[in-house]
């Protein structure tokens, strides 16, 4: 074994058993596990409800994967072998800061601690805040704190000082959650971007950890040769071959991590356009309605002023009628009386021309033939013909 100093050779076994304390990170835990569990209890003694499925999520799966990557064996193998450390990085960088942000733990707070609350809104929507979230912003922090991480000293750093470490381990979890938690948008938000922009983020951040370990591998150097070199593991795979390991799990675990993320934000990408395309619909359909509502109320209005006119010209007619009607009943009274005839001259009946009683005989005109009888013609009848038309 010579100088080396490190833990036993890592087995199957040894994989779930070997465990290591991370004083700082135990603390970090606790802290934000009481925090949460003691706000949503309170939460739910004011009878406001909180969802046991997003306390799993921050309590069971964030902080349970930030403990399984510091203390577990991925914990006590990370500075011996580079795999195990890629295996780290991923787990710190990605999948913890999904769960966390899927617990809403902003939202927790704000309900919790109503004025703090407050500021803490104001804070979220403030410039500086839509600034640092933008989204290439975030994306580029994600992909650029683990090249950085990788590709300077920085890397061993963290395995000679406790202080680097245990920094090294937030510079991972807060562009992971950042990066989440604006994605997601469960939690408040400085800017809710569509799910369109947030598809090619996720996407632009799976390109960027294929990158990353593509890079690993490719790399023609031994990242952290000296420490390695000094480490002096007898056991285990080759310093070259731990390294490319170490790519292929940066590579594909971080694709395994965002592509289910990806899908699930091309699912939101739809939702969100189904959506608006039912507000869009129902929108045309208010418009539509309202005008044929316009067209059926002109219509009434219409028809209204048509029974109006009718019933004017129903009106007239009706004065007109009448109007008519004393006029005829007027001509008969004048066909009945003599022109020229005043109110003592008597109208002639019968063929005889005698008057009724109290009128007086007519002064001038020949007297009104008398009726025809049917057997004879009528001028053989009228008294005026008499005397022209004898018996032989």
């Amino acid at each position: 074994m010579g100088g080396y100093h490190g833990p036993p050779e890592l087995t199957a076994v040894r994989a779930l058993t070997e465990w290591t304390l991370d004083p700082w990170m135990l603390a970090l835990v606790v802290l934000l596990g009481g925090g949460y569990l003691a706000a949503a209890r309170h939460l739910r003694r004011r009878g406001t409800p909180w969802s046991r499925w997003r306390t799993v999520n921050f309590l069971g799966a964030g902080l349970g994967v930030i403990v399984i990557a510091t203390m577990s064996a991925f914990g006590a193998y990370a500075g011996v072998l580079f795999y195990m450390r890629a295996f780290q990085t991923i787990l710190l960088l990605l999948l913890a800061p999904l769960f966390l942000a899927l617990g809403r733990p902003l939202t927790l707070a704000i309900s919790v601690f109503p004025r703090g609350g407050a500021r803490v809104e104001r804070a979220i929507r403030s410039r500086a805040s839509r600034v640092a979230t933008f989204p290439a912003i975030t994306t580029l922090a994600l992909v650029a704190v683990p090249f950085a991480m990788y590709f300077t000293a920085w890397y061993t750093a963290a395995f000679q000082s406790v202080a680097v470490r245990e920094l090294t381990h937030l510079a991972l979890l807060v562009p992971g959650f950042v990066f989440f938690w604006t994605l997601l948008r469960v939690d408040p938000v400085p800017k809710a971007y569509s799910y369109g922009v947030s598809l090619w983020i996720t996407f632009a951040e799976v390109i960027g950890d294929a990158f990353l370990g593509l890079a690993v591998i490719a790399s023609s150097t031994l990242i952290g040769a000296h420490y390695y070199h000094a480490l002096g593991r007898p056991w285990g795979p080759s310093l070259q071959t731990d390294q490319i390991l170490g790519g292929g799990v940066l590579w594909i675990l971080g694709d395994l991590v965002g592509l289910p993320f990806l899908v699930a934000q091309l699912i939101q990408f739809i939702r969100e356009d189904e959506a608006e395309a039912k507000v869009i619909d129902a929108e045309l359909d208010a418009r539509d309605a309202a005008a044929a509502a316009g067209t059926i109320g002109a219509a009434g209005a219409a028809a209204a002023a048509g029974a109006a006119a009718a019933g004017a010209a129903h009106g007239a007619a009706g004065t007109a009628g009448a109007a008519a009607a004393g006029a005829a009943h007027g001509a008969a009274g004048a066909v009945r009386a003599a022109p020229g005839s005043g109110p003592d001259e008597p109208v002639v009946t019968g063929a005889t021309g005698a008057t009724e009683p109290g009128e007086s005989a007519p002064k001038s005109g020949p007297p009104s033939p008398p009726p025809c009888e049917p057997d004879r013609p009528w001028w053989e009848s009228d008294p005026r013909f008499s005397d022209r038309f004898k018996e032989v």
